[in-house]
């Protein structure tokens, strides 16, 4: 059983910065891509960012990009979201997920962790 804890939310002003991180247990962690994923209240769950097995390939959704930046260390079995500039519509709980594969191309995922709240303030 694979379990995924993530950390890091927290309250922010607009502009601001967080970093949260998920931590993996297992030891097949560097075998699988990545994501992470954000529930608004109100709004269904989206995409925000994915990584391969090995960091060599990430993915971003549109309203992320050039602001967010999804990384991993597998010798922590840990992945990462570092968010600049953030904005009030940033507002939502965090998941972390694991990927069924460990590339991008058409990649579901098959555990998630509990989540973490961000919130932004304007």
């Amino acid at each position: 059983q694979v379990q995924l804890v993530e950390s890091g939310g927290g309250l922010v002003q607009a502009g601001g910065s967080l970093r949260l991180s998920c931590a993996a247990s297992g030891r097949t962690f560097s075998s699988y891509a990545m994501g992470w994923f954000r529930q608004a209240p109100g709004k269904e769950r989206e995409f925000v960012a994915a990584v391969s097995w090995n960091g060599g390939q990430r993915n971003y959704a549109d309203s992320v990009k050039g602001r967010f930046t999804i990384s991993r260390d597998n010798a922590k079995n840990t992945v990462y979201l570092q968010m600049n500039s953030l904005k009030p519509e940033d507002t939502a709980v965090y998941y972390c997920a694991r990927g069924r594969t460990p590339y991008l191309t058409s990649l579901s995922y098959d555990y998630w962790g509990q989540g973490t709240q961000v919130t932004v303030s304007s």
